[in-house]
């Protein structure tokens, strides 16, 4: 009677471990509102949950891109990109994403319950590198403007509207304005002298896009946003990097500005050597200003980097800052006032707060070592993961009534103790998955109802074991014991190496192949839990509460 006991025991302990483990629970988070001050979200999850191919989600393959250029250690560079991916994806709260390497140049992500797929596009390949330069305060750019022209047209590039004279100007071409009104005498004097000197045509090749400096800013210019594609294939010509004053780099605006009734993009002449990078950021916060009544992401550097910022800004005094953000100018470029040293802002113009925070999240996660491309996408929608999870689970009753009923109709007696402990199986293996917070994929569906018949076939063998001690006049008692013990054996052998299988292809598989060797692994183990200790405990409570002459229906 104590063993019956001890064995009910444990068998509660389980059942409420299960049942812990599978207890839905309310989590509560915070995050930040419209208004930027954070919020506090409640929200009641499953700890069971479902993969991509159940709920619906984005499938991505990223590899580093190195159509400008080859990567030094691609190898590092994928580990490295591999890493602040998962811290993004990590801050942006998607539950259960799976991203490994596969191979030596391709990364996979799968972002399940993803309800905007082009944001977590955005977060995962953004760049995210940020530099501090100072623009062009001794307008070195705007003096070698003749000397470009002269480069590009000796390299065979023409006026986008064909010969022009050398008393035309840009704003001539691109306005149809005097050029008198614009320019001083003595600005087209000296690029007439530039011209003559290069020896070159007075072909204003590049300078026909650009309109003048605006706003008092040094090194900011205009392109017509209709032109601006033109003009970027201008600035990544050999003939124009070239001519290009050496250090200095141009950079493009993050957005057109209107001038009048017409869209320009702008276009700026900053120094080639950074003030510092966001390598030294250590956080970085969304917020709204409350001044402004803009979006901006308020940052911190580090200690260090807090040194070097502020000996570089007190250096830069008066001078125009651009802050550029993977290859693009945030803003117009601020002047600073006055030495800065760790914290810092970076305006978003008219972006929504929303911007503004995935903006922080990916400086927070880290820059990228190098550009990444998305080679693969795709798209799984929720209703296509509702339709997965309803024939799994049609696929599963099938399986397990069909069993059910097999086995009450074969074993009787001995059957409906079996289907008992399959009822315990089920509770086990569920928690066991909700334990090791795995997630439920249909692949995992396959494993679980494979687990189901292992569980199935360790019963068949034990029963059939005591149907050959019955044969031999033993016992019900003896006949059952003498079952269990021998049949262990081969029970031990069928799973053991059916385990071994699973690891297998939990180590080298990928996504919907692990998934199927988790719940394979944790299927057997739950299978034999209840096929060796819960079933037998059934046993013996029958026998307990039966005669000895009683015979055991198998």
């Amino acid at each position: 009677m104590s063993t019956i006991r001890n064995r009910l025991l444990i068998i509660g302990l389980l059942l409420a471990a299960a049942a812990y483990a599978l207890w839905p629970r309310t989590v509560t988070r915070m995050e930040q509102g419209p208004d930027g001050e954070p919020v506090e979200v409640v929200e009641k999850r499953i700890p069971l949950k479902l993969g991509l191919d159940l709920q619906g989600g984005m499938h991505l393959a990223v590899e580093i891109d190195q159509s400008g250029g080859p990567v030094a250690n691609p190898g590092d560079a994928l580990d490295r990109a591999e890493t602040v991916i998962r811290s993004r994806v990590d801050e942006f709260g998607v539950a259960e994403p799976l991203i490994q390497r596969v191979g030596t140049e391709r990364i996979i992500i799968e972002l399940p319950g993803i309800t905007d797929p082009a944001q977590a596009k955005d977060i995962v390949s953004r760049s995210a590198f940020l530099e501090f330069r100072i623009t062009d305060m001794q307008q070195q750019f705007a003096d070698a403007l003749p000397a470009i022209d002269a480069a590009l047209a000796r390299a065979g590039v023409r006026p986008m509207a064909g010969e022009r004279s050398r008393t035309e100007s840009a704003i001539d071409l691109i306005l149809g304005t005097d050029s008198a009104d614009r320019q001083s005498d003595s600005t087209a004097a000296e690029s007439d002298s530039t011209v003559a000197e290069s020896g070159a045509t007075s072909e204003t090749v590049f300078s026909e896009l650009l309109s003048y400096q605006q706003g008092g800013i040094p090194g900011e210019f205009l392109v017509p946003e209709e032109y601006q594609a033109h003009a970027d294939s201008l600035i990544r010509h050999p003939a124009f990097q070239r001519a290009l004053p050496r250090g200095l780099t141009m950079f493009w605006g993050d957005e057109p500005i209107s001038q009048g009734a017409r869209p320009f993009f702008p276009l700026y002449a900053l120094q080639s050597r950074a003030l510092i990078t966001g390598e030294e950021l250590s956080d970085a916060q969304a917020q709204i200003d409350q001044t402004m009544n803009q979006a901006v992401v308020n940052f911190t550097l580090t200690r260090r980097g807090g040194r070097v910022f502020g000996r570089a800004t007190a250096e830069n005094v008066g001078n125009y800052m651009a802050i550029v953000l993977d290859g693009r100018v945030q803003g117009r470029p601020p002047v600073i006032r006055s030495q800065i040293s760790r914290n810092g802002q970076i305006e978003l113009g008219s972006s929504q707060i929303s911007d503004a925070q995935d903006l922080a999240l990916v400086l927070r996660a880290g820059a990228l070592p190098a550009p990444i491309e998305i080679v693969e996408e795709r798209t799984v929608g929720p209703s296509l993961g509702r339709d997965s999870v309803a024939r799994g689970q049609r696929a599963g009753i099938v399986a397990i009534t069909l069993v059910v009923v097999m086995i009450a109709l074969y074993y009787r007696t001995a059957g409906l103790l079996a289907i008992g402990g399959l009822v315990f199986y089920v509770i086990f293996a569920l928690g066991g998955l909700a334990m090791i917070d795995a997630t439920l994929t249909l692949p995992g569906l396959a494993g679980f109802v494979l687990s189901l018949g292992l569980a199935v076939d360790a019963n068949v063998l034990i029963f059939e074991r005591i149907r050959e001690e019955l044969a031999l006049n033993k016992s019900p008692r003896t006949a059952v014991d003498s079952g269990f013990q021998h049949a262990m054996p081969a029970i031990i052998d069928a799973n053991v190496t059916t385990v071994i299988m699973a690891a297998f292809l939990f180590q080298f598989g990928t996504g919907a192949v692990q998934g199927f060797a988790v719940t394979l692994i944790i299927g057997i183990v739950a299978s034999l839990l209840t096929a060796v200790f819960v079933t037998r405990t059934f046993f013996l409570i029958w026998l307990q509460r039966r005669s000895p002459s009683a015979q055991l229906s198998i």
